[in-house]
């Protein structure tokens, strides 16, 4: 008869018990499950291993329920009508050698009271054994540690050889056909133990050779990301596993490989390189779609503004992404019209949009240089118009010199002030004496050559000297005193206080233009007979006292002033005595 196994409480196994079962038989070594098989072969009947002990517990009119001293009951269907008649009577207490003979789809266990033979084909198994051939076998049951497996006599296939990975996995053999390897083999005892783990692993490394030799350059293939790295990702192309390097993922930069891909992916990639030698396969993805910088000398001329976004910035300059995979890059030099000294972190940051202009384009190498000032205007373009002789200015001291100190006027405009124009007050030896950098000054612009893009500047035009707190405590039309420094034709330079001068117009004397008229062939007779008359009446003495001391150096005089310009520090006067 045949048995069937039930999994009922308290008869069935629960499966948290199998699977409590399956943990620990993990965790215990190979040589504590091996020992603890063998004892259960010698416990169960000696040589014939399949014969197990029972007792009857229950007879019902579907079977008789035996105990087989295990968690779980097997079953003994109940025999045809006609043969119940010959089968002697069995009732509860009564001792049976029973047989497992499987286990049907409603979860009982099978037994029957028929012995199984013992196996004839022994040295077929010695040979599989001494050969390490692979042999076929029926999985019949679940036991504690492992399964026991029909290969023409009962074998033990450790859990931890099976091939499972969980308790789940063990249930799901039972009634698969596998094939495994004998790793011991006993034959006095009929004990044997069989491995299906290392023909899995076996046939799973014929796999994955047979894919790698399939494999070509150049082919185009669908792969899983199985793992990602800091570098890269590596994709299961067939059972082989290839590396995507993250710099030939994207013609765009990739920070991460994590930003573009998770593990289990699928992913289109293309075998870039294949290594025999050492097994290895490098991958590509970028190189399946169109190079952007095949049109990028076409698309981008020198001289052209573009607008970007800055990706990254370094020491000496930033890189701007012009369009999905095509950079360039704005140096350090490119970024102001200042000469100050700044970085570019100063300027710029990873994630703003600005205005460029194309300098060069290099499409062979990659690279295109891009300018920032150009995109914002030369401010010496209008230097000229803004900044004419005479504006006063101020700014701070950006740099010195033994000669002179440099001003910022404006972002990308300095102008620089002689050290012979930094101060009327001492004469310097260095601009350092009397100025620092960061110093802020005033200043009047004197000179501005655009084409040289120099602006000469003084600082001491805008201190006040002796002649502005002259001219600010006169007026026009005030007489006042001064000594005649020189004298020559018409003009003559007056010293009106300590370093204060004036220039003063010297009227001709009056005997000159007497004698002109005669020098000139023409004579008034009514004017002359007129002068003669007045000179006549006044006497000779009145007439002497009259005419004014011709002007000499040294004479200190009576002046009237008549003019005074303050910003050229100019003043006019008119000798009146």
């Amino acid at each position: 008869m045949e048995i069937r196994f039930a999994s009922m409480n308290p008869v069935n196994m629960p499966a948290q018990a199998a699977s409590s079962e399956a943990t620990a038989a993990e965790t215990s070594s190979f040589a504590d499950i091996l020992s603890a098989f063998e004892q259960s072969h010698r416990a169960e009947g000696g040589k014939s291993a399949q014969a197990i002990k029972g007792t009857v517990v229950t007879v019902t009119p579907e079977g008789v329920l035996v105990d087989i001293g295990r968690k779980m009951e097997g079953l003994i269907p109940a025999p045809p009508e006609q043969e119940a008649k010959d089968e002697p009577g069995v009732k509860p207490g009564d001792t049976l050698m029973v047989t497992v003979t499987g286990r049907d789809g409603g979860g009982y266990y099978q037994l029957s009271t028929v012995a199984v033979p013992r196996p004839k084909d022994w040295s077929g198994l010695e040979k599989a054994y001494q050969e390490h051939s692979v042999i076929g076998g029926v999985v019949t049951e679940v036991v504690k540690g492992g399964l026991r497996v029909d290969v023409g006599t009962t074998a033990f296939l450790p859990a931890s050889r099976s091939g499972a990975k969980d308790a789940a996995e063990l249930e799901k053999l039972i009634g698969q056909e596998i094939q495994c390897k004998i790793i011991k083999l006993d034959v006095a005892d009929e004990d044997v133990v069989v491995d299906r783990r290392a023909v899995l692993e076996e046939e799973e490394a014929r796999v994955r050779r047979k894919a790698f030799e399939d494999l070509q350059e150049g082919a185009v293939v669908q792969g899983t990301v199985r793992t990602l790295t800091d570098f890269g990702a590596f994709v299961d192309v067939g059972g082989v596993d290839g590396l995507l390097h993250v710099a030939d993922m994207a013609w765009t930069r990739v920070n991460k490989p994590a930003d573009l891909f998770s593990p289990g992916d699928s992913v289109e990639v293309k075998i870039l390189k294949i290594n025999r030698d050492t097994r290895r396969i490098s991958l590509g993805r970028k190189q399946l779609i169109p190079d952007p910088w095949t049109v990028a000398s076409e698309k981008f001329k020198g001289g052209d503004r573009a607008r970007g976004k800055v990706t990254r910035v370094a020491d000496f300059g930033a890189f701007v992404e012009l369009e999905a995979g095509v950079e360039g890059l704005i140096h350090l030099s490119e970024m102001s019209w200042s000469k100050k000294q700044r970085k570019t972190s100063d300027i710029v940051k990873p994630g703003d949009v600005v205005d460029v202009v194309v300098l060069s384009v290099n499409a062979a190498d990659k690279r295109i240089a891009l300018g920032l000032k150009q995109a914002l205007g030369d401010p010496w373009v209008e230097a000229s118009g803004k900044y004419p002789a005479g504006t006063i200015i101020e700014g701070p001291v950006t740099s010195l010199t033994k000669f002179g100190a440099f001003v910022e006027m404006e972002e990308g405009v300095e102008g620089m002030i002689h050290i012979a124009d930094i101060t009327r007050e001492k004469r310097l030896d260095h601009p350092k004496d009397v100025l620092r950098e960061g110093q802020r000054v005033r200043a009047a612009v004197l000179e501005v050559d655009t084409d040289k893009r120099r602006i000469r500047l003084s600082m001491k035009q805008l201190e006040p000297t002796t002649a502005d707190e002259y001219i600010a405590e006169h007026k026009v039309g005030e007489t006042v005193s001064g000594r005649l420094l020189d004298v020559s034709g018409e003009r003559a330079r007056v010293e009106l206080g300590e370093g204060v001068t004036a220039v003063c117009k010297i009227a001709k004397p009056a005997r000159e233009q007497e004698e002109r008229p005669a020098e000139t062939g023409g004579v008034d007779m009514s004017a002359l007979t007129a002068m003669l008359s007045a000179k006549w009446k006044q006497g000779r003495g009145a007439a002497a006292a009259a005419r004014p001391e011709a002007a000499r150096a040294g004479q200190v005089r009576s002046f009237r002033i008549v003019g005074m310009d303050p910003a050229q520090k100019r003043i006019d006067v008119e000798l009146i005595s």
